[in-house]
């Protein structure tokens, strides 16, 4: 049986698995990330490597990474909750792992993985709308990877929606994370948590609006709590509407929607699909895309990574 190792790396931590031919996990093993350290980062991915690859024979790493990734797969050209600007990822980690490796942008190995084997398995193409701390996005389309001419393709958190807005990580104004994001979403709650429709979850945090978090929003509107019912839907109506915008494009046959606001299930997903077809361009016209919830959860990235460095 080919194994190949998939390994997904994040500001916080560093997660790798050993994934066979069906995209079934044999193993995994996760470490902290030394995010500011570009040589640490790369010893504690090897070592992960290292530790699993001692209990099964490995063919091939693959990496997905947050950031901007040559279309070489080789390069990491901007990450910007890591260290790396302009690494040549792949050669460095080649000389520790001895066996080839293959570097991925980390929502594009999520979005390979729903498509292989996860929510898309069904499909020819995919848009993957990942939603955490940002939003991130990944495109299959005819059954590979779209990376764009230079490797930069579907940054959809950075899809301008509103001019003049709020000012974004990446430089620009308005960006769509800057509102559909869970970040958005727990700013949003703390600005409004003083009113008395927000009384349960400053209860909830213990007084101190500082102290909300995404998951304690999503727990009370799982409850039934209005107000963060509402928060939810706003988040999702923002999302919908940048999908719709997406759709208008690139015409996907479905929409996976991943990333850890997606807990939320429905609350997020009814929201995202009625904005999503109130603002689809000529929608009585058009086939509509399905817009599914992710399967894979906080897996995709590593078996994603494992299976693209497979079909290197």
């Amino acid at each position: 049986m080919s194994l190949t190792c998939g390994v997904d790396v994040g500001g916080t931590k560093i997660a790798g698995a050993i994934v066979d031919t069906d995209g079934s996990v044999l193993e995994e093993h996760r470490v902290e990330s030394p995010a500011t350290d570009t040589e640490a980062i790369e010893d504690a991915i090897a070592d992960l490597v290292a530790e699993l690859a001692s209990r099964h024979e490995i063919e091939a790493v693959g990496v997905g990474a947050a950031g901007y990734i040559s279309a070489s797969r080789s390069e990491v050209m901007f990450a910007p909750n890591l260290a790396w600007r302009d690494v040549d990822l792949r050669s460095e980690l080649e000389e520790r792992v001895d066996v080839p490796v293959v570097i991925e942008n980390d929502a594009n190995a999520a979005a390979w993985g729903e498509f292989r084997f996860g929510a898309a398995a069904d499909a020819d193409d995919l848009l993957l709308v990942t939603v955490g701390t940002g939003v991130g996005g990944g495109i299959v389309n005819d059954g590979e990877v779209f990376r764009g001419s230079f490797g930069a393709a579907a940054e959809i958190g950075h899809l301008r929606v509103v001019p003049d807005g709020r000012e974004c990580g990446c430089g620009n104004r308005g960006c769509l994370e800057q509102y559909g994001s869970g970040t958005a979403l727990v700013r949003s709650a703390r600005a409004e948590a003083q009113t008395p429709e927000a009384a349960a979850l400053l209860a909830a945090a213990g007084g101190d609006p500082e102290r909300i978090t995404g998951p304690m929003i999503t727990t009370l509107a799982q409850q039934g709590d209005p107000f963060c019912v509402a928060q939810l839907a706003e988040t999702g109506r923002w999302l919908g509407e940048g999908i719709a915008s997406l759709a208008a494009v690139l015409d996907p046959a479905v929409v996976v929607l991943g990333g850890g606001v997606s807990d939320a299930g429905d609350l997020l997903l009814e929201p995202i699909r009625t904005a999503f077809l109130d603002q689809l361009p000529a929608r009585e016209y058009r086939p509509e895309a399905e817009i599914r919830l992710a399967t894979l959860g906080n897996r995709a990235g590593m078996i994603g990574a494992a299976d693209l460095a497979r079909r290197r």
